[in-house]
């Protein structure tokens, strides 16, 4: 008896999937036309991706990686506005962002122009060019998260500036950039008389990163925020 319920399972499953079969074949037989033109669609897209890919941004990387060698030699000393406009037929990094704008060496142009501006206090277009600018390096990318809250803070956007000294300092546990960042934030907390913030900023310094240059002296800055929040 159990054989013969076994065996009438079986006959109803095969009945189904030969029933569902039909069905997605009546269905292909219907819209044939518009799922092929769909499948066609999609090979083209993929297809067409990997052609741009290797036939014009692999080209153009290496081309601006030639032609942004001038303008990283200028950065480097000091010399920001060849930096970014250039001499002549030599490149400067506004016009490799223009020039080659879908590449990587074009989306750290935006950082290098970004520092560029910062240093010469021109705070709105280093705001622009470092929002633009986007990495998961974890060295580069919190410099430029810091950069932005120098941006900011210089332009008078105290919350914005903190928010990014923030970003900054958790970004990575580097010993370089968090204590760095986060010294910033408590500076620009106590200037806001968020003297709490920067308690919590200050000692978490102390806890976290005691060996870092910004931990020397770390306990006046307690003593003063906390003296400063029992008074407010």
């Amino acid at each position: 008896m159990e054989h013969k319920e076994t065996e009438n399972s079986g006959l109803e499953i095969d009945k189904t999937i030969i029933e569902t079969t039909g069905k997605i074949e009546a269905f292909y037989e219907q819209n044939k036309k518009n799922i092929n033109i769909a499948l066609i669609a999609i090979i083209a897209v993929v297809g067409g991706y990997f052609a741009f890919k290797i036939w014009y941004l692999e080209p153009k990387e290496k081309e601006a990686q030639t032609a942004v060698f001038n303008a990283q030699i200028w950065f480097e000393k000091d010399s920001f506005d060849l930096a970014l406009n250039g001499q002549g037929e030599k490149l400067g990094f506004l016009a490799i962002i223009d020039e080659f704008g879908m590449t990587k060496t074009a989306n750290l142009a935006h950082y290098y122009a970004g520092i560029s501006y910062l240093r010469k206090g021109d705070f709105a277009n280093a705001i622009a060019q470092l929002e633009d600018f986007s990495t998961s390096n974890v060295l580069v990318g919190p410099l430029a998260e810091g950069a932005l809250g120098d941006a900011y803070v210089e332009s008078g956007d105290l919350d914005k500036g903190v928010k990014h000294y923030t970003k900054a300092a958790n970004m990575t546990k580097s010993k370089l950039t968090s204590p760095l960042y986060l010294k910033k934030a408590g500076l620009v907390y106590e200037e806001q008389k968020e003297f709490g913030n920067a308690l919590d900023v200050y000692e978490k310094i102390k806890a976290d990163y005691l060996d870092a240059t910004e931990a020397q002296d770390i306990d006046k800055y307690i003593s003063r925020a906390k003296a400063a929040k029992e008074n407010s």
